[in-house]
């Protein structure tokens, strides 16, 4: 996979966290939100809205998906400082990564944010996001937090 395929993955994933949280929704929410087709659009003009602030795409992903808000809040009852949404959606651009079979990487990009370990990861009280990726790529194959 070449670097401007990872770079691609990495912002789309951290977008998703992103309108997660403006949104106050699951990750898994908002990919269900979204066809297979429409993460591969978003993987395809990564590179142009890259450019543009979190913000406005963020809006713009809230209205063409008809994302509502939710009541799911990671921030409020965190007791730690919170991860930045780049640090997150470098989590979930690896274990896309690690887990993706060529050019599916859109599905992969649904299947692990609609997985168990979304959840996991947005608990921002545990130490599950700064886990060791090769931890997190083997509990998500195994379908469980391994101990």
């Amino acid at each position: 996979m070449d670097e401007k395929r990872k770079d691609d993955i990495y912002y789309v994933c951290t977008m998703i966290e992103f309108v997660a949280r403006a949104t106050r929704n699951r990750r898994k929410d908002i990919v269900a939100k979204m066809s297979k087709e429409n993460i591969e659009h978003q993987l395809r003009v990564a590179e142009v809205n890259h450019c543009l602030s979190f913000e406005q795409v963020s809006d713009e992903w809230i209205e063409q998906y008809n994302i509502p808000m939710g009541n799911y809040d990671t921030i409020k009852e965190c007791k730690y400082t919170v991860p930045p949404v780049t640090a997150i959606g470098r989590v979930y651009q690896r274990l896309v990564i690690a887990t993706a079979k060529e050019n599916e990487e859109a599905q992969t990009i649904r299947d692990v944010f609609s997985s168990f370990i979304s959840d996991c990861i947005s608990d921002f009280n545990s130490n599950i996001y700064y886990s060791n990726p090769d931890y997190l790529r083997c509990s998500y194959e195994e379908g469980y937090m391994l101990a």
